[in-house]
């Protein structure tokens, strides 16, 4: 997967699909309405995304790939927008097309769950259920147990039975997984970038916190981390629109497949760790305010930790990064062949 000569910069039209959600959340969907979604899915604010085609994304349905995908994340996850997204994204490539039109235009709603916890539960027309790399379409048998979560999401306990597995192509772990990356990168530093404000301004010992390097350190640490999860994501997206079938159909692909799912992957897991070492940082550094709901950054720092563990979960991302690294082992190097490209 040679890099050489990559632009990862977004161009015209990403920049307009960005700018064009930058705007709706910035009309309707500033954190006191973020705040007032907590516990409740967001009606009216998905429509509204339904109806700009950002659900119908890299579907045959709507425009664009990958990387148009990424540009649209990185713009909702900048303004923690609530409700279901890369589940939906998830979901699109799973479902035939009848399905899939309600799902794209926002008339239905899916719920993408693992071991009976389903987010966004009550609200959904669709259940699906992960189980390692497997994915079933369920239905409840039985009434649906409202649970609380750190995210302020409104999850349910359910028990369901399976009506019937569906294919999962490695094409809908790897776009979800971008679509989590992109999404909690741009969180994560908009929250360091908070931070970095507040530091700025607020004062001890006669001096801005911000001067002290217990302070400034942490956050460039998180900044770093946190960019370099981001490139990720671009990298592996640009890779996967010019990359082979990612729905692994060709034997001949399978090499390329695995290295697209491995991009993914590592994206997602590097915009996790990041992620959630932003949060824990900047809520040190602001204090108590910083974990109480009606805070400046509560409702971004939940939000990175509440996504950490939302399914389908990273165990696939894992195996496959695994898988790949096995791959590059010989008999001269057992367990630490270079990879592609590095010097001897």
């Amino acid at each position: 997967m040679a890099d050489a000569g990559i632009d990862l910069a977004f161009d015209d039209v990403q920049q307009a699909l960005s700018a064009a959600i930058e705007e709706l959340c910035a009309d309707r969907c500033r954190d006191a309405e973020v705040r007032a979604a907590a516990g409740r899915f967001p009606e009216a604010l998905w429509q509204q995304l339904a109806e700009l085609g950002v659900l119908a994304l890299a579907t045959p349905e709507g425009e664009g790939g990958a990387l148009e995908l990424v540009a649209v994340l990185e713009a909702l996850g900048a303004a923690a927008f609530p409700g279901p997204i890369p589940a939906s994204v998830f979901a699109a490539q799973l479902l035939p097309e009848a399905e899939r039109g309600a799902l794209v235009t926002g008339r239905r709603v899916v719920s993408v769950g693992a071991a009976g916890l389903f987010p966004f539960a009550a609200r959904a027309d669709l259940l699906l259920e992960c189980e390692a790399e497997r994915v079933y379409r369920v239905e409840a048998s039985a009434p649906i147990e409202s649970i609380e979560t750190l995210g302020g999401e409104p999850w349910g306990r359910l028990r369901s039975r399976r009506v019937e597995e569906l294919p999962a192509p490695a094409r809908a772990f790897a776009l979800h997984d971008l679509a989590i990356a992109a999404y909690h990168a741009a969180l994560g530093l908009r929250l360091v970038r908070d931070t970095a404000e507040h530091a700025r301004v607020r004062k001890q010992f006669g001096r801005a916190i911000g001067e002290f390097q217990a302070v400034a350190h942490p956050l460039a640490d998180c900044l770093i981390e946190l960019e370099a999860a981001q490139l990720l994501a671009r990298r592996a997206a640009w890779h996967f629109d010019r990359g082979p079938d990612p729905a692994g159909s060709d034997p001949a692909g399978a090499a390329g497949t695995l290295e697209l799912r491995c991009a993914a992957g590592a994206a997602r897991l590097s915009a996790r760790r990041a992620g959630v070492a932003a949060a824990h940082t900047c809520h040190q550094l602001f204090g108590a305010i910083g974990i109480t709901l009606e805070g400046p950054v509560f409702h971004c720092s939940r939000r990175l930790l509440q996504l950490a563990s939302q399914p389908p979960g990273d165990d696939s991302a894992r195996a496959a990064l695994e898988q790949s690294l096995a791959a590059l082992e010989t008999p001269e190097r057992p367990g630490g062949a270079a990879l592609p490209g590095a010097a001897p």
